[in-house]
């Protein structure tokens, strides 16, 4: 007997999903990895992860603290297309954007893990001249980007930790519109949209990341990390290039 190779993800050609309602169309399918998902529009949205300029600006956070966002402007090309298909076939776009009061409240204190864990605030202590620049509410730095601005019926979700979903309206948002499909871009693929996608799956949502509309901070082995986790364990990978086109046929 053949020995099953290890770490592989088990694939299939049948479509998965929310099952179609009595009178409903019949579902979009969506190419994607490990498995179709057959989806409505009408219970879909596109989650846009923090496309601000502290993610994908350069003098942004993430920038001055280090990273490499050189991959971004793919990302943003991706993305804005993503956004433009979703409006045109009816599908919610929902924006989550990232930060907290400009007294940091917010962010939780020395108490809070995040107050340890996140780099915008470990850089700003680091260099004091820097104090009140990154992801305060107001700023030029939590502000999204203009190549994806949101339009007329967009919603947008404020958060203020990785999760979309932590301390947020965003399960209720979603919920009271009837969505159960999330599509997922953004940046940091390995951070926040990969603790959004994990809360999504918790709360019993079909979720699907569009690898090349994602950026990682920490480089390519990274991205491939998450893309394995989410097809292997939490939801499901497909490309722009496919949303797009499922939703104009």
């Amino acid at each position: 007997m053949q020995t099953p190779m290890k770490n592989t993800t088990l694939t299939s050609t049948t479509p998965v999903g929310v099952p179609t309602a009595a009178g409903m169309p019949a579902p979009l399918v969506l190419p994607a990895r490990p498995e179709p998902v057959a989806l409505q529009a009408a219970q879909t949205a596109l989650i846009v992860v923090d496309m601000q300029n502290a993610y994908a600006s350069l003098g942004g956070y993430v920038d001055t603290a280090g990273f490499d966002i050189s991959g971004a402007q793919g990302t943003i090309a991706n993305i804005a297309r993503s956004i433009a298909a979703a409006r045109a076939a009816g599908v919610l776009v929902v924006y989550l954007q990232n930060g907290w009061d400009a007294a940091y409240v917010e962010a939780g204190g020395p108490g809070s893990p995040n107050w340890h864990k996140s780099n915008a605030l470990k850089t700003m202590r680091r260099r004091p001249e820097l104090q009140g620049r990154f992801l305060a509410k107001g700023g030029w730095d939590y502000e999204l980007i203009d190549a994806v601005k949101p339009a007329p019926g967009d919603i947008v979700v404020p958060k203020t930790r990785y999760s979309g979903f932590f301390n947020s309206t965003l399960d209720s948002t979603l919920r009271t519109r009837g969505i159960r499909n999330l599509v997922f871009t953004g940046i940091a693929t390995n951070v926040c949209v990969e603790s959004t996608l994990r809360d999504a799956f918790h709360l019993e949502y079909f979720a699907v990341m569009l690898a090349d509309a994602t950026h990682e901070l920490g480089g390519p082995a990274i991205q491939a990390a998450t893309v394995y986790n989410v097809e292997t364990f939490f939801g499901w990978v497909s490309s722009t290039e496919d949303f797009c086109h499922t939703l104009e046929r």
